[in-house]
């Protein structure tokens, strides 16, 4: 076996990180550093996990028709990127452990070196080693090369959902993102920031995933058999028959809330049943009773409590 290979720690190793707070508190100088060289080599690993995780979600678009694309599958591969991300930071390939040392050992002269940071202040591969790492990882389909890939990866890191503490915050957060769904359909962004508000309790209540995290879908729309993304499940009431009834349904998760805006215009322009609300938009009224009447929800005053939110958004955005 390697033994390059044998002296690295491994990612699941949680006593490894214990050994680094021990040998922290030693009293000899030396031990010291070389623990601070190993936590800073742990950090640059989770940097480089990051950098990896959002390189396969910007893939994960193309992979969706792929047998490999299940839930078990991604887990082991997880694995393998967290392990390989180790890997990769105890060879020193991004250099970023060097910079942390540097800082928190003392070292503050020339505090930026090149091997991080080119001229014009973009992510650089230290060596080769680590773009043909990424390139066993993600093989490229495209004229894009690894080099151009690191940027691209970490402006595509995900978004986390804010938090909004009063109607406000929810309305002055989606007023742009609401206009997409206008431009597009022709339906006052208004409307879509009140139906996203009774969907959502203004924001408060989102779905939230079985990790804990936003499922960010602002207009609750449930994952049918089409739907080829992830899923959060959660109970729900739902009118049968004149009465309330319980239920526990797949509701689609989204990255981002842009996402989800963007799901809802496709979601209401694909699906034929929603053509009639779709010929008015213009006419709040109309479009709401046509998406009523065509079961977007099962609540029989769904249309006028939307109605009624949009009078609490109209006067917020007035302020």
């Amino acid at each position: 076996m390697d033994s390059k290979f044998t002296n690295v720690d491994n990612f699941f190793d949680l006593n490894s990180l214990n050994a680094i707070k021990v040998q922290s508190n030693q009293s000899d100088q030396s031990s010291k550093n070389e623990a601070l060289e190993k936590a800073a080599k742990q950090f640059e690993a989770i940097f480089m996990q990051m950098l990896m995780k959002s390189m396969r979600k910007a893939q994960d678009v193309l992979e969706s028709d792929s047998p490999f694309n299940s839930q078990s599958t991604k887990f082991y591969r997880d694995m393998h990127d967290q392990q390989l991300a180790l890997e990769l930071s105890n060879n020193g390939t991004l250099g970023l452990s060097d910079l942390i040392v540097r800082q928190l050992g003392g070292d503050s002269s020339g505090y930026k070196p090149s091997s991080i940071l080119r001229n014009d202040g973009q992510v650089s591969i230290r060596n080769n080693e680590a773009s043909k790492a990424v390139e066993k990882l993600i093989p490229s389909s495209d004229t894009r090369t690894i080099e151009q890939d690191i940027p691209f990866a970490l402006s595509v890191k995900s978004e986390q959902t804010p938090i909004f503490e009063q109607p406000e915050d929810f309305v002055r957060a989606l007023a742009e993102p609401a206009k997409l769904v206008q431009n597009k359909l022709k339906v006052p962004f208004e409307v879509v920031i009140a139906q996203a508000a009774l969907e959502t309790g203004w924001g408060k209540k989102i779905i939230k995933t079985e990790a804990g995290e936003s499922s960010n879908n602002l207009f609750n729309i449930k994952a049918d058999k089409y739907w080829q993304g992830n899923k959060a499940h959660k109970e729900t009431l739902e009118f049968e028959q004149g009465a309330m009834v319980k239920q526990v349904a797949p509701f689609r998760v989204y990255d981002s809330l842009n996402e989800s805006i963007n799901d809802y215009i496709s979601f209401l322009t694909s699906n034929p049943r929603y053509q009639k609300a779709l010929e008015q938009t213009e006419n709040v009224e109309h479009f709401l009773q046509g998406l009523q009447s065509a079961g977007y929800a099962t609540d029989p005053n769904y249309a006028t409590k939307i109605l009624g939110t949009l009078r609490k958004v109209t006067s917020l955005l007035a302020k």
